[in-house]
């Protein structure tokens, strides 16, 4: 299986969390494959926490939405935390319209501060000097 899966959505591991971001067009049966796909990950991994990027998502529907909450609930049976970031206010619109809500789901404005929430903090590192774990 290639790093994108069968769902087409690219899931990398960083540490204890999983990172993966939902495109543009995704339709009922790429959201069920990812879905599944990522819960099996969660598992196998032993990730703590899941970042779902849908910055590139501009429209959503009722389905993808539940897709959503149900993935949150089920990663949370897993013992993973799952936040949401990068909603457009285009898709935040359409789901005020709809009458749809993510219960349960935890969003954040952007991917950084997503995996801030997670626990990671962007740290710098002064041009030429070699990360800290390597100076000992």
């Amino acid at each position: 299986m290639t790093a994108a899966g069968r769902a087409g959505v690219p899931i990398l591991r960083l540490g204890d969390v999983l990172v993966t971001g939902l495109l543009n067009e995704l339709d009922d049966t790429t959201a069920a494959a990812f879905a599944d796909e990522l819960t099996n990950r969660i598992a196998a991994d032993g990730a703590r926490g899941v970042l779902v990027d849908i910055s590139r998502l501009e429209i959503i529907d009722s389905y993808v939405a539940r897709t959503l909450m149900e993935l949150t609930t089920m990663a949370r049976l897993l013992g993973a935390r799952v936040i949401v970031a990068g909603m457009r206010p285009s898709v935040a619109i359409t789901l005020v319209e709809l009458g749809l809500r993510l219960t349960g789901v935890e969003t954040a404005l952007n991917a950084e501060q997503g995996m801030a929430a997670l626990g990671w903090r962007r740290t710098q590192q002064p041009r030429g000097e070699a990360p800290r774990d390597a100076q000992r």
